[in-house]
C-alpha cells in the first residue's frame, strides 16, 4: 500500500467517507483512516436518519440546503436507493413561549432561503391529522425536510467514493504524529505511517482524542441519547415532528415515520448523559412512550422492535467546529452534536471546493461561524 496521499482523512463516518466522495470527484488522491472494520460504526450507525435545514444557525441552515439536495438526487445520480423521503419537519407548539420562538425564528430562517412557515392549529392539523389537538397552537412546517437510511447512505458513499480512487484502511487505529512546528509530516496508525499534505479529524465522537495527539484541544465531548423503532404500519404522518417542552429528565424528543413504515425515535436526556457508555437503559422507552402517545395518540397501538444508544459529539454552542488551528495543515471537522448524518455531505461539498481552492461564498460563511477559535457563546436554539 502506498503511503503518500494528497489528503488522509481520519474517520470513516457520516462527515469522513461524503468529504472523501467529494475530493476523489475532484481528482484529490485520499486516504480514510478507520479504527472500525467497515464505514460508518460510529455514530452513524446510532443515527436515526432525520434530513432538515431547519436550523438557527445560518451556516447550518446553508449546509442543510445542500445536504438536502444531495439526498433528494443521489438515487437519480448514482442508481443507489437510499431510502430519502421528502417528509418534511415541524416542531409543534403546546406553550405561548414556544410559538413566539418558533415564528421570530421562521423570520430569520426565510432569510437564509429555507422554505419554512409557521402553522396555526387548525392548518397545522390539516398536515398531520393524528396530532393530539388539545393545547395545540400550531407549529412550523419545512417540507423540503426529510429523511433516509443511515445505513445505505453510508455505504453507497463508501462504494461511490473508492469508484473515484478514494483508498480506505480499516481495522486501523491513529497512534500519533510526526510534526514539525506548524504543520504536520506523516500520521502513524497500528498499519504504518502515511504522509500527506493535508489531514482532516473526522473522528466523530473521538475527535478531541485525536486532536490531542498533535497537542491541539478541540472542546468536543460525547453525549449518550438513546433510539428505537417500532413495527412497520401504514402510514399516517409524513414530517418528522419535535416536541421542544422540556420534561423531567428530557429536554426534547423527536419521531418520523420512514419511508418503510416503522416509527423511529430519539430523546434529548436531561441532564446530559456524558461519556462513551451506549448500553441501552431500562428508562428510555417508558420515558419516551409516553411523550410520544401525548402528542400523536394512535402510537398507543404499535409496538417496539428494538431500541439502541449512540453517541452525539457535543460543543458548548451545538454547533460544529470547521477550520484549521495552530497546525497548519490539520483540519478540525468535529462536533457535529449528533447531526453528522444530516449535515456530512453538505459539508463534504463545500469543504471539498474549499480544498481544492474554489472560492464560494458558502465556505466563508462556514469556517466563520464554525471556527475552532470562536468563543463559543452564541447557542444554536434548534440542535
Amino acid at each position: 500500500m502506498e503511503n503518500r496521499f494528497d489528503i488522509i482523512i481520519i474517520g470513516a463516518g457520516s462527515t469522513g467517507v461524503p468529504l472523501a466522495y467529494f475530493l476523489a470527484k475532484e481528482g484529490v488522491k485520499v486516504l480514510v483512516i478507520e479504527k472500525e472494520k467497515s464505514p460508518g460504526q460510529g455514530s452513524n450507525k446510532a443515527a436515526i436518519g432525520g434530513i432538515r435545514a431547519t436550523h438557527s444557525n445560518p451556516a447550518k441552515i446553508v449546509v442543510g440546503l445542500k445536504s438536502i439536495e444531495i439526498f433528494k438526487n443521489w438515487e437519480m445520480e448514482t442508481g443507489d436507493n437510499i431510502e430519502w423521503y421528502q417528509g418534511g419537519y415541524s416542531f409543534v407548539t403546546y406553550r405561548k413561549s414556544d410559538e413566539e420562538t418558533l415564528k421570530e425564528l421562521v423570520r430569520y430562517q426565510k432569510n437564509y432561503g429555507l422554505n419554512i412557515d409557521f402553522l396555526n392549529r387548525n392548518d397545522l392539523l390539516e398536515k398531520i391529522p393524528a396530532l393530539n389537538p388539545y393545547g395545540l397552537r400550531g407549529g412550523t412546517y419545512s417540507p423540503e425536510d426529510g429523511s433516509a437510511s443511515p445505513l445505505l447512505a453510508i455505504n453507497s458513499f463508501y462504494r461511490h467514493a473508492v469508484k473515484h480512487g478514494t483508498t480506505f484502511l480499516f481495522d486501523a487505529e491513529v497512534t500519533g504524529f510526526t510534526k514539525n512546528k506548524h504543520s504536520i509530516i506523516e500520521v502513524k496508525t497500528t498499519k504504518g505511517n502515511f504522509r500527506g499534505d493535508i489531514f482532516i479529524n473526522a473522528a466523530g465522537a473521538y475527535a478531541s482524542q485525536i486532536a490531542s495527539m498533535a497537542e491541539l484541544s478541540i472542546p468536543v465531548n460525547p453525549d449518550s441519547h438513546e433510539a428505537g423503532v417500532t413495527e412497520p404500519v401504514k402510514r399516517f404522518f409524513d414530517p418528522m415532528i419535535v416536541d421542544i417542552r422540556p420534561q423531567e429528565g428530557s429536554k426534547n424528543f423527536y419521531f418520523y415515520q420512514h419511508k418503510t413504515g416503522q416509527i423511529i425515535f430519539c430523546l434529548t436526556p436531561y441532564p446530559s448523559i456524558w461519556g462513551f457508555d451506549v448500553r441501552e437503559t431500562s428508562e428510555f422507552l417508558p420515558q419516551v412512550a409516553r411523550r410520544m402517545i401525548e402528542v400523536v395518540p394512535k402510537l398507543v397501538n404499535i409496538r417496539v422492535r428494538r431500541t439502541w444508544r449512540g453517541l452525539y459529539p457535543m460543543t458548548p454552542d451545538g454547533n460544529p467546529i470547521v477550520g484549521f488551528l495552530e497546525i497548519n495543515n490539520f483540519l478540525q471537522l468535529a462536533g457535529m452534536c449528533g447531526q453528522g448524518f444530516m449535515l456530512g455531505p453538505g459539508l463534504g461539498f463545500y469543504l471539498a471546493k474549499y480544498l481544492i481552492g474554489e472560492k464560494l461564498d458558502e465556505v466563508d460563511l462556514i469556517l466563520r461561524e464554525f471556527n475552532p477559535g470562536r468563543e463559543f457563546a452564541k447557542e444554536e436554539m434548534l440542535k
